[in-house]
């Protein structure tokens, strides 16, 4: 019995303590589920709260989107509705117009009918007439003729003579005369500002940090800029602002234009320099054709070959004693129009000779002609007529002038250019002298290019790297410098600086 109970016991414990572990396990597995299903619960809640919160802001955006829409579709229909209306007018306007011209067309065609008749009726009487005068008269038609003739030739012989002489002393006495008033009729109608190019301009700063920007890491940024441009680029004290100074004013605009550039985009560095100058360039070649067809535009010229308006169109970047050439060039169209007008010669042709008579100034060549048989050569290319190349050649008096038009293009081209503060001879000669010193240069072989800059002071001296070796540069630029000495008159000493730059350019694919 004891033995039993021993053994009864510690079973019956163990089944106890299984019971109340599995009790305790069941409670706790029907905690946990409450506790999932409030989280579900909430989450789906939430849910819910932000999904009815997505529906309302889309829409809201919805109706937004649709106000938005719905306004510019009445604004369109408003300007339809607009332009329905201008075009159905001139579709009225179109009508009348036709109308009008088929009623005017009819009563000409009914006043010309009219006309031949009464032409037709004049003729006839006009023969019955002649007969009846032959027959009172007793002479024929050539016979009348031949007496009147004779009986006046003796008289016109003597009046003639008298006549002939009081009209060469009278005209001797007025001739000059004329000729003034009508000089100070053409000068008095002509209203041409007074403008003298200069061979510096000033590009304006944000800041004076932007100049150590402008010179970059020792100097390489303003160097690339000059090398590329030919220009002389000045930075001093002179507050938010930097100068750049080169003779040529093609040259000067291109540079002024890739600064202003570059400093309003920011990125100044050689890469983006040299893709700014490349673009400007093109654009001032767009420039030069669009001056040319404005200049034919406001003269009303028109059948220009292309060549002849880019050739115009170049003088705009060109001057003459401190003269813009393309403002001369149409001053003295206007001038010799009035001049021919006033004398009773060929208006248009004056004109077209006067535009074209310093074109040869424009020319892309290097021939040692002078500008006026330069200009002939380049009107005789453009097929202009044989009378305004003569009129271009003998502007200056290289040839003889064959027509009226032709002297009056010489007097409006006097007339322009002696007008007071039309020129500046100082100017002139001072870009003739730079361009003589780049033109010394660029005839020895192996140089690509050469920028007079510092007023002439010093040369700047481009390359070819494949025709001439770093061992020659030296000896090319004491060549260059024998060559200037020689040839040119100057003050001081002029700086030979000689650029020789090895460029390869591979690409990564």
């Amino acid at each position: 019995m004891n033995i039993v109970m021993c053994i009864a016991l510690p079973v019956a414990g163990v089944v106890l303590g299984w019971t109340i572990r599995w009790l305790y396990a069941r409670f706790q597995l029907s905690a946990s589920e409450q506790k999932a299903e409030r989280v579900k619960q909430d989450a789906i809640r939430e849910a819910e709260a932000q999904k009815k919160e997505i529906l309302l802001n889309a829409k809201d955006e919805l109706i937004r989107e649709r106000n938005q829409q719905e306004r510019e579709n009445r604004e369109r229909r408003a300007e339809v509705q607009r332009y329905e209306a201008r075009v159905s007018k001139k579709e009225e306007l179109v009508d009348q117009r036709a109308a009008d011209c088929e009623r005017r067309e009819k009563e000409i065609e009914s006043g010309i009918a009219a006309i031949k008749t009464r032409e037709t009726a004049l003729v006839a009487q006009e023969e019955a007439y002649r007969m009846e005068l032959e027959r009172i008269s007793g002479l024929t038609v050539q016979d009348a003729k031949d007496l009147i003739i004779k009986n006046l030739e003796n008289d016109a012989k003597h009046d003639a003579q008298a006549l002939l002489n009081k009209i060469e002393q009278d005209a001797q006495l007025a001739a000059e005369k004329k000729a003034r008033e009508i000089l100070v009729s053409t000068i008095q109608r002509i209203a041409s500002e007074t403008t003298g190019d200069i061979t510096v301009s000033t590009v304006s700063l944000p800041s004076d940090e932007m100049k150590g920007r402008i010179i970059g890491r020792e100097g390489r940024n303003i160097r690339t800029l000059e090398t590329l441009t030919g220009v002389d680029i000045i930075i001093d004290d002179t507050p938010e602002a930097v100068v750049i100074s080169c003779f040529d004013p093609v040259r000067k605009e291109i540079a002024k234009e890739a600064l202003e550039r570059l400093i309003s985009d920011g990125r100044i560095h050689p890469a983006r320099i040299e893709e700014i100058v490349q673009k400007v360039t093109r654009e001032v070649q767009n420039k030069i054709y669009e001056e040319g067809e404005r200049a034919l535009f406001d003269m009303g010229i028109h059948n220009m070959p292309t060549e002849g308006v880019r050739a115009l169109g170049r003088l705009y970047f060109r001057t003459s004693y401190g003269q813009n050439v393309l403002s001369h060039s149409k001053e003295v169209a206007v001038i010799a129009s009035m001049l021919a007008a006033e004398v009773g010669a060929d208006r248009e042709l004056a004109k077209r000779a006067a535009i074209l008579h310093d074109i040869g100034k424009g020319a892309e060549n290097d021939s040692d002609q002078n500008h006026a048989e330069i200009g002939a050569e380049i009107a005789r290319k453009m097929g202009e007529d044989s009378r305004v190349i003569n009129a271009v050649a003998a502007h200056h008096n290289d040839v003889e002038p064959a027509t009226i038009e032709a002297v009056l293009v010489q007097i409006a081209d006097a007339i322009s250019a002696a007008r007071p503060g039309a020129r500046r001879e100082t100017i002139d000669n001072y870009v003739k002298r730079l361009e003589n010193l780049e033109a010394i240069a660029e005839k020895f072989p192996g140089v690509e290019k050469a920028y007079a800059i510092q007023a002439g002071r010093e040369l700047r001296i481009l390359v070819n790297n494949e025709k001439v070796a770093d061992s020659d540069v030296k000896e090319l630029a004491a060549s260059i410098a024998k060559q200037i000495e020689n040839d040119l008159r100057y003050p001081g000493r002029i700086r030979l600086t000689m650029i020789r730059e090895t460029r390869i350019v591979e690409y990564a694919r």
